[in-house]
């Protein structure tokens, strides 16, 4: 039972742990509600940082889940600037890594997020050298690629994945020269495939950018303090003034282990082990968004997922489940991306080895399509392309595990409702 004497703490000042806080109030919780930010920024949302906010097309305040003032008004005590340090169980209390103080609570809920993998090379203390995960991050790089753009710089950037192709686009818009350093054979190859990846490749391409495939940075060559180039392992080196290294997220479970909760197994992409309700292996401690691995029943298998709406949607399920309420967390996974004059969705999970086929709905070659990855007739993922207001569709298809016909799948003249009845 929950009651106005209790006291609910959430340790993490992202999306997840915003939307949390707001759920909590909406749902009626009248007890104490401590939401401690280890960043000096109101709690704020991620995507625009690598897409509108870092091209300069949204205000820095467009970026903020609450305006300032909410907080007090709902009664929601903001710490920020603050981290947490310690978690003592038997106790039920976080301490406060500033000064010690110890925070008693009644439900704990861990949304710590994850932190940029670093590059462990020579040459990655010089000042050129860029991550993008905060706002301050954003805020540097914004003014590093304006420079760039104007005086035909040239950036390198190590990794593939999403944040860096949407930064690869961003700094081709300034105006940078831009190379990406990419150990696979193809960008986003361990999300998408190399039958899409390749889709992307070309996208860069055309827009000029270098790609150099099957090698890694081995140094980051620099001069008084600068950086001049970048060297991969097949001895070539890429001129630079600047690098980003892009190359993933580690889970922040740093605060989690050291409490001794379960961890999932980082051959499933680490985390905080949770069961369907986001409640760990202490009833008392939820966890929630990026930090969060979790038993997907759709995929048959621990999901650990970094993306915007995995936050926007577990934060609130996280709370309804810290007030009692009956709570199976199974979202579709599901993300966006805005690269030059493309806009794509996905949803599902099918990385290379899970799948025997893709199927392609509409004309790749004018990046205006739907694809489909299946197994044994099955979709277990999909990706529209220019292509608008079909995700429930795909979603539907998804859930409903519904053995389908690849032709019919493949022809934009079928409706795709009418595969999932």
């Amino acid at each position: 039972m929950v009651d106005a004497d209790q006291t609910f703490v959430i340790v993490g000042g992202g999306l997840a742990g915003a939307k949390a806080a707001e759920t909590l109030r909406a749902e009626g919780f009248s007890g104490r509600v401590i939401l401690i930010c280890d960043e000096r920024d109101h709690p704020y949302e991620r995507p625009p940082l690598s897409k509108g906010y870092l091209l300069g097309k949204e205000e820095r305040d467009s970026v903020f889940v609450h305006e300032p003032s909410w907080y007090a008004r709902n009664d929601i005590e903001l710490h920020l600037g603050q981290s947490v340090d310690a978690v003592d169980r038997a106790a039920k209390t976080v301490r406060l890594g500033d000064d010690g103080t110890l925070v008693h609570y009644d439900k704990l809920l861990l949304v710590t997020g994850a932190e940029p993998r670093r590059l462990d090379i020579p040459g990655t203390d010089l000042a050129g050298v860029h991550h993008l995960r905060r706002l301050s991050h954003a805020e540097r790089l914004k003014g590093v690629l304006t420079a760039l753009g104007r005086d035909n710089g040239h950036i390198v950037i190590a990794g593939a994945g999403w944040i860096g192709l949407e930064v690869a686009a961003a700094a081709r818009e300034y105006g940078a020269e831009v190379t990406v350093i990419q150990s696979a054979p193809t960008p986003l190859h361990h999300v998408l495939g190399p039958e899409l990846g390749e889709l992307f490749a070309e996208l860069h391409r055309d827009h000029g950018v270098r790609f150099h495939f099957g090698v890694r940075l081995t140094e980051i060559i620099g001069q008084d303090g600068m950086v001049l180039a970048a060297r991969t392992d097949d001895g070539e080196e890429h001129p630079a003034h600047d690098v980003l290294a892009a190359i993933g997220a580690a889970p922040r479970v740093a605060l989690a282990e050291a409490a001794g909760l379960e961890l999932a197994d980082p051959a499933q992409g680490g985390g905080i082990a949770v069961d369907a309700s986001l409640r760990t292996s202490d009833p008392d401690i939820y966890a929630a968004g990026d930090v969060a691995s979790f038993h997907h029943p759709l995929f048959g298998t621990r999901l650990r997922v970094e993306h915007w709406a995995n936050a926007l949607n577990g934060g609130p399920a996280a709370a309804r489940a810290m007030l009692g309420r009956e709570v199976t967390y199974d979202r579709v996974p599901y993300f966006f991306s805005d690269q030059y004059d493309v806009g794509m969705e996905y949803s599902g999970w099918a990385p290379p080895g899970t799948y025997d086929e893709v199927v392609i709905r509409g004309d790749a070659g004018k990046r205006h399509f739907i694809a489909f990855w299946l197994k044994e007739g099955r979709v277990l993922a999909g990706m529209n392309v220019n292509v608008w207001d079909v995700t429930d569709r795909i979603q539907k298809l998804i859930r409903e595990r519904t053995v389908v016909d690849p032709e019919a799948l493949s022809d934009p003249g079928v409706p795709l409702e009418s595969l999932a009845p």
